[in-house]
Parts: structure tokens; sequence; C-alpha cells
């Protein structure tokens, strides 16, 4: 009998396992939008220099744009060859060619019908002017095709401006003065308010994630984000589990960047932050994983939006590389 309550404790701990160590809201995934910034990395700070890409999001993800080049004037395509550009020089050599073939039909000979020493110095003129035409053409082609190869400007007629990045600033260790998390550089100011705001959100959704409290989740996090919460919860339920987050500090934290788009306001901030993260039973109540003594660490880059100058809401979590 007691052998068969190791063995229960055992397996409860094998199907809690895979969940324990990212068992927080949002832990272990990397979901949800960035705008227009969805598919591309977070820019790097101190509190995290890189962040996995987002895996699961209904941002649909934009094709990588080719940038538009411009057509120098000179690359215009232009009907027909070298001769038909030059009528003189086509007209000069067809008319000595077809004066030299009429002779030698009649029987004038190439020269058309000098004899003796004559008729030699005729044909060598005859070759030496047009030698010198073909080599006057040859020049010339030369000088044509060498300026067409020649950019009229820049390789590039509209290059997008490069997304500005901000300086990555990092907040003193726990315990140090001011906002817990720094502004760098933006394209969108953000205030200490602001910071304030996600420092007080993190803790508000983990209470509210332990909670299973949708509706609460439902006024600080999108749509998307309730639906992934949603199914986390979801899960563990099914597995008659729920997961408790509690007393969550933010122990470091900076801006990586911020912009607006579409009138829509978004700003990506990592941070390092410790709780109490443990694994009941919810039959009851038993703690089946985790250790209510310890804290725990996670790093993690969230992004929130906000709305025509509105209130901050979750957006995306993304984990540390």
């Amino acid at each position: 009998m007691k052998n068969s309550r190791w063995l229960a404790v055992i397996a409860a701990l094998v199907i809690v396992a895979p969940s324990l160590a990212e068992a927080r809201a949002g832990g272990g995934t990397n979901s949800g939008s960035r705008g227009s910034n969805t598919g591309q990395a977070p820019a790097p700070t101190q509190t995290a220099p890189a962040a996995k890409p987002i895996e699961r999001s209904a941002t649909p993800q934009q094709p990588a744009q080719k940038p538009a080049t411009a057509t120098p004037a000179s690359a215009t395509p232009q009907a027909g060859g070298f001769m038909a550009r030059n009528p003189f020089l086509s007209g000069l050599m067809g008319g000595m060619l077809g004066a030299g073939l009429f002779g030698m039909m009649f029987g004038g000979g190439f020269s058309g019908g000098l004899g003796g020493a004559g008729s030699m110095l005729g044909l060598l003129l005859q070759v030496m002017l047009i030698g010198g035409v073909a080599y006057l053409a040859v020049r010339l082609f030369r000088g044509w095709s060498a300026a067409r190869a020649q950019p009229s400007g820049p390789a590039y007629a509209l290059a997008a401006a490069p997304r500005q990045m901000n300086e990555p600033a990092a907040r003193p260790a726990s315990g140090g003065s001011g906002p817990a998390l720094v502004s760098g550089s933006a394209a969108l100011a953000i205030s200490a308010e602001d910071f304030n705001t996600f420092e007080a959100m993190l803790g508000e959704i983990q209470t509210a994630y332990s909670n299973g409290d949708l509706a609460k989740l439902r006024g600080i996090a999108t749509p998307e984000m309730l639906g992934y919460f949603s199914e986390e919860l979801s899960n563990n339920a099914s597995r008659g589990v729920e997961n408790k987050v509690e007393a969550v500090k933010l122990e470091q934290g900076d801006l990586s960047e911020a912009w607006s788009e579409a009138g829509l306001d978004y700003a990506t901030v990592a941070m390092r932050f410790s709780m109490i993260d443990t694994m009941h039973r919810i039959a009851d109540g038993s703690m089946v994983a985790g250790n209510a003594q310890v804290r725990t660490e996670a790093t993690e880059v969230w992004t929130f939006l906000r709305s025509g100058g509105g209130k901050w809401i979750l957006s995306a979590i993304q984990q540390q590389a």
C-alpha cells in the first residue's frame, strides 16, 4: 500500500514536470503580436541581449520585401541593334559594300573596274576605309556599352528608413532608487509612469493567471493573449493541477524599443523577475511541484500596446534566447 502511494506521487510529478519549469503566465512560450515588428527580433538590451522569435501570432507574417531599385535612364530598352541606332554608319558601310559587290558581279572586281596598280590601290583603299569604319564602330559601341553599365544614381530609389533602435539601459540591482525600467532613446517617448505601469502589470497578470481570473485578464491583455492564457489554464485543469505564482518582484528591466503605427503605440521591455512558483493539485490543494520557500527567476521580453493614448495592455511575451 505504501509503495502504491509513492508511485502515485511519482506519477503526479511526471505529469506536471514538463510544465513546472515554465508554469507562470506565458512561461516557456513565444506568443502574441508586435505589430509590423512581429517577425523581427526585439532590440537587444542588457537585461535580455537576445529573445526567441514569436512562434504563435495572429499577425500574418509579411514576406521579406526587396528594396525598390531605380531604373537608370540610360538603361531604358531601345528598339533595334547598334546599326539601327546609328543610321549614318550603317548607310556608309552598306553603300561601300554594295558598290564593291556590284563591281564584282559585272566583272570589274571588287575595285570597281580599275586595272593594274590602280586596281590594287583601289582595293587597298577600300579595305582601309572599311577597316577604319569598323574600328570607329567598335570604339563607339564600346563607349556606349560602358556608359550603359554605369549606374546613373543610387542603387536604391526609395530605401526604407531603418527602424529606430534604443540604446539599452539597465536598471540598478534590486533596492536601487528610481523607476524599475530605464528608458533609452526611442521613436515613442516612454515616461516613468509608463514604466511603473509595466511593472505593476507584471504582477497583476501573474496573479490573475494564478487565480484563473479570465475576466481580469480580459482587461489587461489583448484578446489574442487572453486566448493563449485560457488555453494554458485549460491544459492545467485537464491534468488536475493549477499553477500558483505569488510575490512577483521585478529585479531588473529596460526598454528594448518603442514605436507608433496605425494609431497604436507599442513598447517592448525586457524584464528579469523573481517569484514563488508552485503547482498544486486541484482536488485537495496539495503541492505537487515547486517550493513555497524558494524564489525562482525568469527573464522575458514583454510587449505592451495602447490605442489613442489609452491604457497599456499586454500584447506579446517572448523568452530570453
